[in-house]
């Protein structure tokens, strides 16, 4: 509000704090008015975190109400440094017997002569690198399919050390390496796959100053390579069942279970596929959390504190108090849908007296024990008998329901929204006509200062006039 600074000048009375606090009575509205305004703002605020809470306890129903979960497996070994174990949804429960009787090895060759230094020079020419698997009997080279040998120009500047970058960087399914022992620096190649198809052959084409020495194929009298590691594929029993493969993970043996192949067996590792319970229990658990930050805060939002005789900004809020019976009603309402549990207490997840639930976790462990019927308890569907769903898809309707555009929470908040903008103009209006006040009163008190100061000069005229005319007569 504007001071106004000239008014009393000619009166001398105090106009200014007059028309001040005759504009504040005006005002007096816009307290009530703003008051009103912050608790529609709260209680648009309060429905906006019930709204995200409700959000919560709908993806948690969702998940229990996922097959996938009710599906999963888990797999364990009785000796995981030996046999390793990891399932998917797609295993299928049950226990295989594993023996290891060969790990799958990658091949590897190193130089039979060592050089002086990491820079000594190998010589110039064509290495030509190539893919395959070398016969057992005959020792014959069988180049693999769909795979070409590649060729790596070798110049009389190289070294051994920018070799060894040539193969690494010509991704060729051979890593090469330097290893220095007493003797020297040793160029070690090794296959990046392992199993018997994934060998191969080195040979060397026009090659002088030593570059012959890196070729590698016995069968055709080049053989100045060591062969330290030959290639070879893992053996093993599944429940009895002979399997070879080129790699120590075996993927497809078992479906939906990968088995890793660690160290040899004399006797058969269990490896045992089971449902994943724990899955299951973290997701009751996460519903139960789900609801019972709704229920503590829609609790918080609408209770009266005697204490300080205050209530929420939820208090006597019918759609907050519906909301909180709809949640109860679905808690107290019985389920047809398992023979076992027909009330979410019979999981382990007990009613309090406050509206939230409590985990017994003893008995929510026995409960997953009988995991087919603890499904039905909670994911059962029948639109056409409600009272054989379970109780996850009773929430998750609730919660679509609650959530959607013409829900609840969606027509109550947008009431909320319209009186906001109410009180808004309402706002506006008493304001402006306060200004108006205002300046009326000051047009009103500034002719009454204008005519207080006229009438002020006249009286002091009068008075002059009035003094210089009685000291004329007494001068007579």
């Amino acid at each position: 509000m504007a001071t106004i600074t000239s008014l009393g000048v000619g009166s001398g009375l105090n106009l200014n704090t007059i028309v001040e606090q005759l504009t504040a009575l005006e005002r007096r509205p816009l307290t009530q008015m703003r008051s009103d305004a912050n608790r529609l703002q709260t209680q648009v605020s309060s429905f906006g975190q019930i709204k995200s809470l409700f959000g919560s306890l709908q993806d948690a129903s969702n998940t229990l109400n996922r097959n996938t979960l009710w599906s999963s497996t888990v797999a364990s070994s009785a000796d995981d440094k030996t046999v390793g174990a990891t399932g998917n949804n797609g295993a299928a429960a049950g226990r295989y017997a594993v023996q290891v009787e060969q790990l799958a090895r990658s091949q590897t060759l190193a130089t039979a002569t060592a050089y002086s230094s990491a820079s000594a020079k190998v010589g110039s020419g064509t290495l030509e690198l190539g893919l395959g698997a070398w016969s057992a009997q005959t020792g014959e080279f069988t180049p693999k399919l769909d795979s070409t040998a590649t060729q790596i120009a070798v110049t009389d500047d190289d070294t051994v050390q920018t070799l060894r970058d040539k193969i690494n960087s010509a991704g060729v399914g051979v890593t090469a390496s330097l290893v220095t022992d007493s003797t020297g620096v040793r160029l070690s190649l090794r296959a990046t796959a392992t199993g018997v198809d994934n060998g191969f052959r080195l040979s060397a084409t026009g090659a002088s100053g030593g570059l012959e020495g890196l070729a590698y194929d016995p069968p055709n009298g080049a053989s100045n390579l060591n062969l330290v590691q030959a290639a070879a594929d893992a053996k093993a029993s599944v429940n009895g069942i002979a399997v070879v493969s080129a790699s120590n993970d075996l993927t497809g043996v078992i479906d939906g279970l990968t088995l890793r192949l660690r160290q040899l067996s004399t006797t058969p590792v269990e490896v045992t596929v089971s449902s994943d319970t724990e899955a299951v229990t973290k997701a009751i658990k996460t519903f139960a959390d789900a609801y019972n930050a709704l229920a503590t805060y829609i609790n918080d939002q609408t209770k009266y504190d005697a204490a300080s005789r205050r209530g929420g900004p939820l208090q006597g809020d019918t759609s907050a108090n519906s909301l909180m019976s709809q949640l109860r009603g679905v808690l107290n309402t019985p389920s047809a849908a398992s023979t076992a549990f027909s009330r979410l207490s019979d999981v382990g997840l007990r009613a309090q007296r406050d509206g939230t639930l409590q985990v017994d976790s003893a008995k929510l462990s026995s409960a997953v024990g009988r995991l087919d019927e603890l499904k039905k308890a909670f994911t059962n569907s029948d639109p056409a008998t409600p009272s054989q769903n379970g109780f996850s898809r009773r929430y998750a309707a609730l919660a679509s329901g609650v959530l959607a555009v013409d829900g609840n929470l969606a027509i109550r908040t947008e009431g909320l929204r319209k009186l906001i903008t109410r009180n808004e103009s309402d706002q506006a209006r008493v304001s402006d006509r306060a200004e108006r006040f205002q300046a009326r009163l000051v047009e009103q008190y500034t002719a009454l200062d204008a005519n207080v100061a006229r009438l002020n000069s006249l009286n002091s005229y009068v008075t002059q006039q009035m003094t210089a005319l009685n000291r004329s007569s007494s001068s007579r």
